[in-house]
């Protein structure tokens, strides 16, 4: 059935225009599918640009001829055709066979209906297309979902669920960040069927992931779909109500993770870190004489559990190591004056310091209110933060007044005193012992140097 906004005309991008008027010019028929239309209904400006028509790929490239076309996927139908530097995905309606991987289908059938074409999509929400002169061609319903903020499989979610597994995580991850219930069917079908995904790659997971944490509803999801997060992250699983029977915590250790990533910036290497910084509470949970629980050691395990389950996934190195020193220290005290913040600024540079900033104050806020107090420190600590990059104090070998060049000039040539000595010097630096001058530096690095 259509909706009854199908005579909404969109405002469209001027090369999307273009490659309606083409298609057109050639007797074709094409239609912008999937999140593109899903995010003009949303109010958000869509960021890709995808059509399907019925034109078969030899027809599309020759309809774009004098246009650079990119034979993306051309074996399922799709071609990438760039239009004013826009890159616009088109694909030919098509009917899919099985999907004996439980990814990709074995065989697909090209079709001049689009109603066929829509059938095979996911979501209802993704399975809404749009016409300039026919509006919105909405035969699932999706429009009405979004209204109610559900997200429903097309047709049978079952079948919609086992045909490609990785929907699985787009379902979670279209709730998380859309901020939308999983309709009662669809949660059932995803839930039953969740241990396909041990058939998806680490690649195509990890993106998932990466928009899944970042979404306005994650503690949610979290708490929610643990079980089927637990699949690919299983050291979630220990974590769900795994009571911290400890003054300082309100909540089990899974619920205070999870009500505490949704106190960061949705960036994921701050919501990853959030996310692993308790999870090795279970592992290193010991009671004391009075019934309290203590967790020696946690960080560092969880620290642990961060690498090597980011690693399985694929994510990029630069993120492992960054989630990993976040978790690592998000626990250590960090005394408020000038000399400490200089220090850490040393050992993490500045945005991976306002990082752990950002990370001690959500997991305060995940606590008990009566710790809460703890805030004001964090605050004093920022401002001197601030302070300090203001007034552009040494915190790192670059910003010394000497350098090796200089230490050659007093005939050090070994390069491992070289190093041994500008790291003392910056110490003395930051420590504020002495002044970063390059006469007082060079003087210092007399004293230091080995006879």
């Amino acid at each position: 059935m259509t909706s009854a906004w199908e005579v909404m005309r969109l405002s469209l991008p001027k090369p999307v225009e273009k490659a309606f008027k083409r298609l057109e010019s050639c007797g074709f028929c094409g239609y912008l599918v999937g999140g593109c239309v899903r995010d003009y209904l949303l109010n958000t400006p869509p960021t890709d640009f995808d059509m399907t028509t019925d034109a078969t790929p030899a027809e599309m490239i020759a309809c774009f001829a004098g246009y650079r076309v990119l034979e993306t996927g051309i074996r399922h139908g799709t071609v990438t055709v760039i239009i004013d530097g826009m890159a616009i995905e088109m694909t030919t309606h098509r009917i899919e066979g099985d999907y004996s991987d439980s990814r990709h289908p074995d065989a697909v059938q090209f079709t001049r209906n689009l109603v066929d074409d829509l059938a095979r999509r996911d979501f209802t929400i993704n399975a809404i297309a749009y016409h300039p002169q026919k509006g919105l061609i909405d035969h699932y319903g999706g429009v009405a979902d979004i209204k109610k903020k559900i997200i429903r499989g097309v047709g049978d979610p079952h079948k919609r669920m086992t045909e490609d597994a990785l929907r699985i995580l787009r379902g979670l991850r279209f709730a998380a960040v859309l901020g939308f219930a999983l309709e009662g069917q669809t949660q059932r079908a995803i839930r039953q069927n969740c241990g396909q995904l041990a058939n998806i790659s680490a690649e195509r997971i990890a993106a998932e992931l990466n928009k899944l944490i970042c979404g306005k509803n994650v503690k949610a999801i979290i708490l929610e779909e643990t079980a089927v997060l637990g699949v690919v992250i299983p050291e979630l699983l220990p974590a769900k109500n795994f009571e911290q029977q400890s003054p300082y915590h309100c909540y089990d250790v899974l619920t205070h993770t999870a009500v505490a990533m949704e106190t960061l910036a949705p960036l994921p290497r701050l919501r990853w870190a959030m996310l692993f910084h308790d999870l090795g509470k279970p592992q290193t949970f010991t009671r004391d004489a009075a019934g309290v629980g203590h967790f020696k050691g946690h960080s560092k395990c969880s620290e642990v559990i961060a690498r090597e389950r980011l690693r399985a996934l694929r994510i990029s190195k630069v993120t492992i190591d960054q989630v990993g020193l976040l978790v690592k220290y998000h626990g250590v005290h960090i005394d408020v004056d000038k000399k400490s913040v200089k220090r850490w600024l040393n050992r993490l540079s500045e945005p991976l310091f306002r990082d752990l900033i950002a990370i001690k104050r959500g997991d305060n806020l995940a606590k008990a209110s009566k710790y809460h107090s703890r805030l004001e420190s964090l605050q004093r600590l920022e401002a001197l933060l601030d302070q300090v990059i203001a007034e552009k104090a040494c915190f790192s070998l670059k910003d010394l007044a000497v350098n090796g060049h200089d230490l050659i000039g007093l005939g050090i040539k070994n390069g491992e005193e070289i190093g041994r000595i500008l790291k003392l010097l910056l110490t003395g630096v930051i420590d504020e012992v002495y002044q970063n001058e390059k006469e007082v530096l060079i003087e210092k690095a007399k004293e230091l140097r080995r006879c």
